[in-house]
């Protein structure tokens, strides 16, 4: 295995932008359409594949793009909701009916502008909409509810809604021009025609790619990944995800802007509740929350504790919080690693595409903490594989970690306790 592995664009969501329904939300965590379909192909027809970190349902739409099936897990309701319209396939002549619906939403917002429309609950909401931009966005809204509802299971006025999401993104100040979401310099002051092009170029382009025949089923339930559960007696053949990182990144930071003006969120609290019951998330109170856990009775690889004692006496003020920090992400992990056998068929495969990190200059290898938790558990065949080399400075790198699954008699696997 080499390290000379390049950045490889192609592997991350840049490639994804312009590929139809994998370009409808950008999501920066969000991995590369070209890896999954690779290790997709690898995959036996008659599989069935499940991903237990569903995120934008990357995993679930290739294969189901492919003709395969696939179940997919998740707790973030946007997430769920999004996935799920994102998987749908769509009837033609339903798809011209919606189009009339957003020509009279195109049509009839302006003259709301005036009006007190509501507005999301969303912190210094000036930082991301100037006061011009916001009642045109907001009337917008009042509109689309008018002539669709709110958000709902109903996968054709959720197309709206989705190109709404992609709207507000466009005309804020927000910019990916780093790892994470970040801010441009100023807002950006919008006109109604402005807001009207946007709008409808993205609906016409959402639009087209839902017209697009999907071959293969896939869905996304509401599952907590650290204790996977069986659906419909399914047996999986192989397992291809993507976990959050072990690098702080919240999924529900990148993911606030949508989830306040869909109202999946209302307030702060709520979104720290969910990021609390995230592997990796740390985001508002789930931070506090960090710093009364402490792990049940379970061995974890001595590699991972010699990693967070080398953080807990690195000297930062923030070091023990870290050090807790990656304990957890890891524990969580192996409880999530130690529920998959009993969903597994025998022979199964398992892909992982995670990356490793770096706190106040030690590293932390995450591959070989992924190796060393899935050899406890009885897991085979193990390996990991550099993909490419991150937008870094810093020695991070992302890997493919595999392994298979024979199975076995007497399974002892650890207990979960919900947060």
């Amino acid at each position: 295995m080499t390290k000379l592995a390049g950045q490889r664009s192609d592997y991350t969501f840049k490639y994804n932008a312009k590929l139809g329904r994998h370009g409808w939300l950008r999501l920066t965590p969000a991995y590369s359409v070209k890896l999954v379909q690779e290790i997709v192909a690898e995959t036996p027809k008659d599989a069935f594949i499940l991903d237990p970190f569903s995120g934008t349902a990357t995993t679930g739409l290739c294969a189901a793009e492919m003709g395969m099936n696939a179940h997919l897990c998740d707790i973030n309701p946007f997430l769920i909701w999004f996935g799920n319209t994102k998987l749908f396939d769509f009837s033609g002549n339903k798809l011209n009916n919606l189009e009339e619906i957003f020509n009279q939403i195109l049509k009839k917002f302006p003259t709301k502008i005036e009006k007190d429309n509501w507005t999301p609950n969303l912190h210094n909401i000036e930082r991301w909409w100037c006061g011009h931009t916001l009642p045109i966005v907001a009337a917008l809204r009042t509109q689309i509810v008018e002539e669709v509802g709110e958000p709902s299971e109903n996968p054709y006025s959720n197309l709206i809604w989705i190109s709404f999401c992609r709207l507000i993104i466009e005309t804020s100040s927000a910019a990916f021009n780093h790892v994470s979401m970040s801010f441009k310099g100023g807002v950006t002051k919008f006109e109604v025609h402005q807001v009207q092009e946007i709008f409808n170029s993205i609906f016409e382009n959402i639009l087209a790619s839902a017209r697009k025949t999907i071959r293969g089923k896939a869905k996304v339930n509401k599952i907590d990944s650290r204790n996977v559960e069986q659906i419909n007696n399914i047996r999986y053949a192989h397992v291809i995800t993507s976990p959050p990182y072990p690098n702080r990144m919240s999924y529900i930071r990148e993911l606030r802007p949508y989830m306040y003006w869909t109202k999946f969120l209302d307030k702060a609290s709520e979104a720290g509740e969910l990021d609390w019951k995230a592997i990796g998330g740390t985001w508002g109170i789930a931070t506090s929350r960090l710093k009364d856990w402490s792990p049940t009775d379970i061995d974890l690889p001595e590699i991972l504790l010699q990693s967070c004692e080398k953080i807990l006496h690195s000297g930062d003020k923030n070091s023990e919080l870290m050090a807790r920090y990656v304990h957890k992400y890891f524990y969580d992990m192996y409880l999530h690693f130690s529920s998959l056998p009993l969903l597994l068929e025998n022979g199964a495969r398992l892909d992982y595409i995670v990356g490793n990190s770096t706190f106040y200059g030690i590293h932390v290898a995450s591959e070989k903490i992924y190796e060393k938790s899935l050899e406890m558990l009885g897991y085979t065949n193990i390996t990991s594989t550099i993909v490419r080399k991150r937008n870094s400075k810093k020695e991070l790198y992302e890997y493919c970690v595999s392994a298979s699954w024979k199975r076995q008699r007497n399974l002892k696997t650890p207990t979960y306790n919900k947060p």
